[in-house]
């Protein structure tokens, strides 16, 4: 394929965005006029799934295609130095470019990327190379203004604001908005004839949850949705979910929250201060989908638009990520191209954040890696026949999830305490059935599904840490579904495709 001919690859990331967050998908307390645009221009996934339940084991997972029992990277870990599809990517003939977070650990490594503008968490402390600012601090510093770091030490009403606060610069100081900057200048000068990789990545809505004053007034008499509890409800968890809870109340961290003192009036202005906040990071997609336009990038690209994982924002009494409730593992996934302009759509099977990179590598029309675990999403783009996943899986720490379109259980390692919940009866997962003797069966064969799914996966990504290439066959039954993928069991085992 020649490469003036090939498609332009668009991935805009946001961070810690809830899956209800879209006013288009039926959210009337959200103000998103340019998500708004992509679900009416593009297939909308409304059963996607994030593989890791914070940003760092979420995007480690998405990018090597690898979970995080390949990769090592459960949580804050290293993960760079493993192989990603951006890479193969560039290999392939792509300029890749990614502007805004992409949290690479460690953070300033090339990637497959060709041109980086770095900006991690806005009250990122844990700087690079003994000191070293990433671009978007170093923009602050340059006109005398300090990364707004340990609020909740200088501001004595920390923790009564439930990280809701207001910007408190001038606009264009922002990390959001010196994203939308850095990437309208980018794409406005870019020049060259490969094919584009571009990922845009926003920092919001990750706490603290500061939008632009003129945000946060558009929702100051906005109903907004109450948050999703039942008095005793921990009680009935894991132990995790309690001291999650307590652990926030006292660290000595920024993102300081005693959510469980809070009344439904400051979950109330808390959550106003999230929407805005999304609202802040969708006038900036806009701008990047206005200079898509103008460059004339847009109707030849594949624009892809979701989140690394959610947040629970007040419900079950907790805040933040970590756990496996929808609120965060349930994540936004829109998928443009031209073909779809005309015909939106929307997709309700389970889908994973993990098939982005076996989607984006048959778009550009490269060969897929033997490690991606994923499957392309593409015939769902072309308006194909797909067996739908069976099940969707996410890792973090010392937990495994397993979600299928009726149950999700969490397996806990090591414990006996555990989360299952009938997702048909109880959406908003308040009663934990893990020891509940009528669905003693359904247990054992989610347990038992785990385990087939898992040893799969380990068995088969032996090949690359043995470093076998990127392509490599083991030795595999002759046909048949084994679950790799989650895929239907009309469809032959993924290893029997790169043989």
């Amino acid at each position: 394929m020649k490469s003036e001919t090939r498609p332009n690859i668009i991935l805009i990331l946001t961070d810690q965005q809830r899956f209800d967050t879209i006013g288009a998908w039926g959210n009337d307390h959200m103000i998103t006029p340019h998500q708004d645009r992509l679900a009416r221009e593009g297939v909308s996934f409304r059963q996607a799934y994030c593989p890791g339940a914070t940003c760092v084991a979420s995007r480690a997972a998405i990018f090597t295609g690898m979970y995080p029992h390949t990769t090592g990277a459960y949580s804050f870990d290293n993960w760079a130095h493993h192989r990603n599809w951006v890479e193969d990517l560039a290999d392939g003939g792509y300029f890749c470019a990614s502007i805004g977070k992409m949290h690479f650990s460690p953070r300033d490594v090339p990637g497959g990327f060709h041109d980086r503008v770095i900006v991690e968490n806005p009250t990122n402390k844990n700087l690079a190379n003994g000191g070293a600012d990433d671009d978007w601090g170093k923009f602050l510093s340059h006109h005398g203004i300090e990364r707004p770091n340990d609020r909740n030490k200088t501001d004595p009403a920390w923790l009564q604001k439930y990280q809701g606060v207001v910007w408190h610069h001038e606009e264009r100081f922002h990390s959001d908005v010196f994203i939308g900057d850095s990437a309208t200048s980018w794409i406005n000068s870019h020049q060259g004839d490969k094919p584009v990789f571009l990922q845009v990545g926003f920092t919001g809505p990750h706490e603290p949850w500061d939008p632009l004053q003129r945000h946060l007034d558009m929702y100051q008499d906005r109903d907004v949705p109450p948050r999703v509890c039942r008095e005793g409800e921990l009680a009935e968890k894991p132990p995790q979910h309690l001291a999650h809870q307590q652990f926030h109340a006292n660290t000595q961290h920024e993102s300081v929250i005693d959510i469980a003192s809070a009344d439904e009036d400051d979950i109330a202005r808390m959550r106003r201060h999230y929407y805005a906040k999304i609202t802040t990071v969708d006038e900036q997609l806009g701008r990047v989908l206005r200079a898509l336009e103008e460059k004339g990038w847009l109707d030849n690209s594949l624009l892809l638009f979701c989140s690394d994982h959610g947040e629970l924002l007040g419900d079950h009494k907790l805040a933040y990520k970590w756990l496996m409730y929808d609120p965060i593992v349930h994540v936004p996934l829109i998928a443009r191209h031209p073909g779809s302009v005309g015909s939106p759509s929307e997709v309700t099977d389970l889908v994973s954040l993990m098939d982005l990179g076996p989607t984006i590598l048959q778009w550009a029309g490269l060969q897929t890696p033997s490690r991606l675990e994923g499957r392309s999403l593409l015939p769902y783009l072309r308006g194909e026949e797909i067996a739908p996943r069976e099940f969707v899986c996410c890792e973090d720490n010392y937990q495994l999830m397993f979600r299928t379109p009726r149950h999700k259980m969490v397996y806990y390692i090591g414990q006996e305490e555990g989360e299952l919940y009938d997702l048909g009866a109880d959406p908003h997962e308040l009663e934990n059935l893990w020891d509940d003797a009528r669905l003693a069966s359904v247990k054992q064969d989610l347990l038992t599904r785990v385990l087939a799914w898992f040893t799969a996966s380990a068995y088969w990504n032996g090949g690359y840490k043995r470093n076998a290439g990127p392509q490599y066959g083991l030795r595999w039954p002759a046909d048949g579904d084994f679950g790799l993928h989650g895929g239907g069991g009309n469809t032959k085992a993924r290893p029997l495709d790169y043989l």
